[in-house]
């Protein structure tokens, strides 16, 4: 990165810095001022943003934890790539997959579940009223983890699992583009609805549109950046 491109942070008087300097850096990497392959300097990137490296080196963690960042050992951190056939193919496997839970719960969830659901709604609302996109991301987690435990399947919960870092980057990116938060409020709803009414058919379709629509989002906030083949890194 030979030119500086991250504008310096401005404290927020309600967030810790090392929160500042971390949604500065993501909301770079999901708009693509840092592009997929780039090599992330500490040093560079705490100069550009006027801090030190210390709140950089956490965001930088936190962010590998997300799917933004890989690790290459000896080499340091760089910025994830991802291309239009990863996001086709693990919103393939996701939409059948929630489908398929949304459904199960229908047929078992349980009364406390159903609670739990009701809660997390309002927490989405509570986050969409505040437009709190990282309180929001994890808010959505629980309500999908939550979804996956009520179908009683152990195998469903495990091969879920093993896409969660993809699913954590693209939830994010999806969740940002302007207006997603109250359709995902809305989607939910219905999909609580359709279970608590133990309706599995209906239930299913609901799930399997909530993903469908996340990915149309998803497309849409990265084709602002960029208009990528169908094999382009993005």
């Amino acid at each position: 990165m030979s030119e500086s491109r991250l504008i310096p942070v401005t404290l927020d008087n309600y967030k810790p810095l090392r929160e500042i300097v971390f949604e500065t850096l993501r909301e770079a990497l999901i708009n693509g001022v840092l592009k997929p392959g780039e090599r992330l300097m500490e040093i560079q990137l705490a100069e550009e943003m006027g801090v030190s490296r210390t709140p950089v080196r956490e965001a930088i963690r936190k962010l590998e934890l997300e799917g933004f960042v890989v690790m290459i050992p000896r080499k340091g951190a760089y910025v994830a790539g991802i291309s239009v056939k990863d996001i086709a193919d693990v919103f393939e496997i996701r939409t059948a997959l929630e489908g398929l839970a949304a459904g199960l719960a229908a047929e078992r969830i349980t009364e406390e579940e159903l609670e739990q659901l009701e809660r997390i709604l309002v927490k989405i609302g509570e986050c969409v009223q505040s437009n709190n996109l990282e309180k929001l991301v994890e808010v959505d987690t629980e309500f999908h983890d939550t979804l996956f435990k009520a179908s009683r399947n152990e195998r469903l919960v495990q091969i879920v699992s093993n896409l969660r870092e993809q699913i954590q980057r693209f939830r994010t990116t999806s969740l940002s583009t302007p207006g997603r938060m109250k359709y995902a409020l809305d989607e939910h709803k219905k999909i609580v609805e359709a279970v608590s009414e133990r309706n599995v058919e209906l239930a299913q379709a609901l799930a399997r549109e909530h993903i469908e629509n996340a990915e149309n989002s998803m497309l849409e906030k990265l084709n602002e950046v960029k208009d990528p083949g169908p094999e382009e890194q993005i």
